[in-house]
């Protein structure tokens, strides 16, 4: 094991060095047990009841306060649970809502903290692992609903626990409700420590079926044998000749526009068009990721969590590979466990189980033929080459610029550090990942266009996140080009040390003084405008660097077709202003529950350029995998109506030129192999298996975006 299954480890040590008796326990249905209990804005309720199991439970009321906590403390001046592993609490949550309960363990060390949601009904055992421990830890972002049948006991385990506790010196455990606006009762019986650690393994062994499905629940395209996964669906929808659409999905009913046989941009009165190569407007409904590879999971390390992994040999080799996502530099792999070795393709093999030999192209015709038919007229970024070249529907193509160039941390480095577009070897490997994007593709009118990599980290995180690459500039390394680009930009400014030294309010003696590795640039404030103005200019002069370069080599090896932007996620205005001047579109990932929540839509209209909405999604929790995406919905219906308010306010919008769902498939229960995401996000789960209600109210508002 590495370091990512610490937690494993250390419970191994622990049982190593348990002993049978538990340090002395607590039971708040009889407080003087033992310790000391004190209670803070709570107040026992009633008497001592018996619940159906025979445990004895007392009632608390926590009152409306900032924290109300009950507190309890051991009779002398600390606990030893160094021979233990878990802290067991009987609790039951009497309120008809779901309640949130704060557990924090208090030590001579840092306190151990745990927040998990109580849901109302009987009572169950609240489980608290004594060490830091996630979902990440088991290679996922979010860990199995809670609570679960754990020997057919309900227990309810916090996946997410922090802090590094001395547990020699324990002092006391403090149960808290956050800021309760009226009175919560919860019901509270034994409190003990124990020291056996499998509660936490328990939660996650065999979550996983065959198929890659969650195997605890049910939902309504849930399978359950290889027959049932060859029936489902298969007839599937039928794609039918659209009428009053040119054949690339352009609006025939409308006034007619430039026909240059490639998509391209114009305006027309007030509203923004995308323009198809027949000269109609055309407004991108697309997918992304629309791959028979999104289904790759991690299985190194924890097979206990797959209940039915197939051989790695015979007819299934085909299904396994091995990888490695461990990238120091890259925010999204940190604490990211089983994120190496070998891995298992879950819808892959869904897909040859349903189609045999040839599945590779029935799910291609499939696949194009439902697109179709639920109203979408793009490929987007992410998905099968194959797919585009069919010329069924127009495509994009995405340019990843890989070499080995300098970059600057910005300090919100989620995909990795933003490329130093003044070093030669970013230029270089620009023109050679532009040759290979376009070399099949530079003649083919069915490409509406380019977008070049992906939320590159133009802003840091916090309030001065705006800055942050800037201030990222000056720390780097002395010879990096963007720092000496950013000196001779100050050098000619100010001339003299002195006076930069003056303007910032710092101390610097000589040029020289600036340029080390390190350098602690200061961060704008009122009495020095002029870091403000001068962190703004280079902010713009680094993205037109970047932007002019990438535009440049698009525009040398394929002048037909459109440049889609950068796919902003993190972004600053200057950026944003660059990409507007080079681009044709301005691409922003937009994960709000209505377009122009998502990005600065009255500045765009200022800078008077079309925007594409690239990725938007929302999830839900109640078709298998347990994260709802970055934008959530209540259920499965919710998510329809949350896609079809988005549709329609960015069809009517005079700027937005398209909107693009992020993903085709949902992603892996386990997490995909990239970090660990595992999302309800799908218009079709790891089956193949479409999520009918929902795709057939993203038909309904697809249509009435699009259609004549």
């Amino acid at each position: 094991m590495k370091c990512h299954a610490w937690s494993w480890l250390w419970c191994l040590g622990c049982l190593a060095a348990c002993h049978a008796a538990a340090p002395d326990g607590l039971d708040l249905a009889n407080p003087d047990s033992a310790g000391r209990v004190q209670l803070e804005q709570v107040q026992r309720v009633g008497s001592v009841e018996r619940a159906r199991d025979g445990v004895l439970q007392q009632a608390y009321a926590f009152q409306p306060a900032a924290h109300p906590w009950i507190v309890m403390a051991p009779a002398g001046a600390a606990w030893d649970w160094s021979g233990q592993c878990e802290l067991h609490v009987r609790v039951q949550n009497a309120m008809p809502w779901p309640v949130t309960l704060d557990v924090q363990i208090d030590s001579a060390g840092q306190p151990l903290q745990a927040s998990v949601g109580l849901p109302a009904g009987p009572p169950q055992t609240l489980v608290i692992p004594l060490h830091a421990t996630s979902p990440r830890d088991q290679g996922m972002q979010v860990g199995p609903p809670m609570p679960f049948a754990d020997h057919g006991q309900p227990t309810l385990l916090a996946t997410a626990v922090r802090g590094t506790p001395d547990l020699r010196h324990v002092r006391a455990i403090r149960l808290g409700i956050p800021a309760p606006q009226a009175v919560q009762t919860l019901l509270f019986g034994r409190v003990e420590t124990a020291a056996a650690a499998t509660t936490l393994h328990d939660a996650y062994a065999g979550i996983v079926d065959r198929y890659g499905q969650y195997t605890r629940r049910r939902w309504p395209e849930k399978i359950d044998s290889d027959n049932a996964l060859r029936v489902a669906d298969v007839a599937g929808p039928l794609a039918t000749k659209p009428a009053g659409l040119d054949r690339y999905g352009g609006r025939l009913d409308g006034q007619n526009m430039r026909r240059t046989g490639w998509f391209h941009t114009q305006k027309q009165g007030a509203r923004w068009q995308l323009v198809t190569p027949e000269g109609y407007a055309f407004f991108s409904l697309g997918v992304n990721a629309v791959t028979i590879t999104g289904g790759r999971s991690y299985v190194e390390g924890r097979q206990f969590m797959f209940s039915e992994l197939p051989p790695d040999r015979g007819e299934w080799a085909a299904f396994y590979g091995r990888g490695d996502n461990r990238n120091p530099e890259q925010g999204a792999s940190q604490g990211i466990g089983y994120n190496h070795g070998r891995w298992f393709d879950f819808y892959a093999a869904n897909l040859y189980r349903r189609d045999g030999e040839g599945w590779r192209d029935a799910w291609r015709t499939r696949t194009l033929e439902r697109l179709q038919a639920w109203g979408f007229n793009t490929i987007g970024n992410w998905s099968d080459d194959a797919l585009g070249r069919m010329h069924r529907l127009p495509y994009t193509r995405s340019i990843n610029i890989a070499g080995d160039y300098a970059n600057v941390a910005s300090g919100h480095d989620y995909w990795g550090r933003m490329p130093d577009p003044f070093d030669p070897r970013f230029v270089q490997a620009t023109e050679v990942a532009v040759v290979k994007a376009s070399a099949d593709v530079r003649d083919d009118p069915w490409l509406l266009g380019y977008f070049a990599d992906n939320e590159l980290a133009w802003a840091g995180s916090g309030p001065q996140g705006r800055w942050g690459l800037a201030i990222g500039t000056l720390a780097g390394d002395a010879k990096s080009p963007a720092r000496q680009a950013f000196i001779a930009m100050l050098r000619k400014k100010y001339v003299a040390p002195e006076t930069l030294s003056a303007a910032w309010g710092i101390a610097l003696g000589s040029w020289e003084a600036l340029n080390v590795t390190g350098f602690a640039a200061p961060v704008p404030n009122e009495a020095h405008p002029a870091i403000d103005a001068d962190y703004s200019a280079w902010l713009r002069d680094y993205a037109d660097a970047y932007f002019r370069t990438v535009a440049a080599a698009i525009h040398r090896h394929d002048p037909h077709h459109l440049f889609l932007g950068g796919r902003f996620a993190a972004n600053t205005p200057e950026a944003v202003a660059a990409c507007a001047q080079y681009c044709d579109v301005v691409s922003f990932n937009v994960y709000a529950d209505l377009p122009q929540h998502g990005f600065d839509a009255s500045a765009m209209h200022q800078l008077d350029k079309p925007v594409l909405l690239s990725e938007f999604h929302f999830g839900s929790d109640d078709r298998g995998p347990f994260g709802k995406g970055v934008v959530s919905a209540w259920n499965e219906q919710q998510r329809g109506q949350a896609y079809a308010s988005f549709i329609a306010t960015a069809a009517s919008a005079p700027d937005i030129v398209g909107a693009h769902w992020f993903q085709y498939t949902d992603q892996p229960v386990s997490g995909r192999l990239l970090d660990g995401e595992n999302s309800h996000i799908g218009l079709v789960g790891i089956t193949d298996i479409p999520f009918g209600g929902f795709v057939e109210a993203v038909r309904a508002a697809n249509l009435k975006a699009t259609r004549p």
